[in-house]
């Protein structure tokens, strides 16, 4: 399903006059790393919310599953990217089998330290260090998914497989 996306025109506090579009600082950094790793799908800034999956697809007129949510997690305390679908939650149980340890859901200020990105708006990429990182394979049943920029408002669109290869993730089953 495609359909014309509306775009937040007006600048707000925090907006990288130096990129394009005039993007949120957040979402030009997404922005300029998915330029890096050669992605074409272009971070779009959105009237509506996308702070959670359900927003995310209602303001995008997609399916809820085709929306990829960046959720950090603490795995034996450091740091975990977990991309999963909007369809279901994490099961830290299935997560802790595959991986083994503990797995804990990080803090906002954890979230913000880890990714430079406020929860609500994590993307999979631009983070100020590379992140080990597992993504849904129920992501794969989507031509494009739709993931975060940075910000609540900002997103881009992918493929899963596209998804796996500029976050460097490993494919797994994460919920149920």
């Amino acid at each position: 399903m495609s359909r014309a996306v509306p775009f937040h025109a007006v600048p707000r506090e925090g907006v990288d006059p130096s990129a394009g579009g005039g993007l949120h600082r957040n979402a030009a950094r997404v922005h300029r790393a998915l330029t890096e790793l050669g992605v074409r799908g272009e971070v779009r800034e959105l009237a509506g919310s996308a702070r959670t999956a359900a927003d995310a697809a209602r303001t995008l007129g997609v399916e809820v599953g085709a929306i990829a949510s960046s959720l950090v997690f603490l795995h034996d305390g450091a740091p975990l990217l977990i991309v999963t679908s909007g369809a279901h939650r994490v099961d830290p149980a299935l997560v802790e089998e595959l991986l083994g340890g503990r797995l804990d859901m990080a803090d906002a200020a954890t979230v913000r330290a880890a990714t430079g990105q406020p929860i609500g708006g994590v993307g999979p990429v631009g983070h100020p260090a590379p992140l080990r990182t597992l993504v849904d394979v129920a992501l794969g049943a989507f031509d494009v998914v739709w993931a975060a920029a940075g910000t609540p408002h900002a997103v881009f669109p992918t493929s899963y497989a596209e998804l796996v290869r500029i976050t460097g993730g490993t494919p797994a089953i994460v919920g149920r």
